[in-house]
């Protein structure tokens, strides 16, 4: 049996973003249970423009990744309401090619109390959209506090 292999997706471009932290924590402690690979190439992907041919190279790795992964865990902020325009981006690339179709994705959500909803309702709607199999189980959030700010 072989390690199953999950591409960790971070939807925000900050470095220092609590959502990128979340998933680097993930990456350390995956162990033997799984290999984690971090997806680097938020910021190189160009606007979404339907029938480019061909695609840009950031969006030729950006299929590999995704197809030599066994799932994939989203981690996203929210942005005015929503996900944050880049990672929309990033989902709309992978329409054409079904990317995520049938592949088991999951999401985990760091924001501050009474924050983030909004983004996790989007992504669950555009994963729906793509044909990704959103594992409920593997799903969750990571409640900020005050404290947080300060660090």
């Amino acid at each position: 049996m072989t390690t199953p292999r999950i591409l960790l997706i971070s939807g925000s471009t900050r470095e220092a973003s609590t959502n990128t932290a979340a998933l680097r924590t993930v990456a350390a402690d995956a162990g033997s249970n799984f290999v984690a690979v971090r997806y680097q190439g938020l910021l190189d992907l160009p606007a979404f423009v339907p029938g480019t041919d061909p695609e840009p190279p950031a969006v030729l790795a950006l299929h590999r990744q995704l197809a030599e992964v066994d799932a994939v865990l989203f981690c996203t902020p929210e942005y005015a309401g929503m996900i944050p325009g880049s990672l929309k981006n990033l989902l709309e690339w992978t329409v054409g090619n079904a990317d995520l179709s049938d592949k088991p994705v999951a999401y985990v959500n760091v924001a501050y109390e009474g924050r983030g909803e909004a983004a996790v309702a989007t992504l669950r709607t555009v994963l729906g959209y793509v044909g990704a199999e959103l594992v409920e189980a593997a799903c969750g959030r990571i409640t900020g506090s005050a404290e947080l700010r300060r660090t």
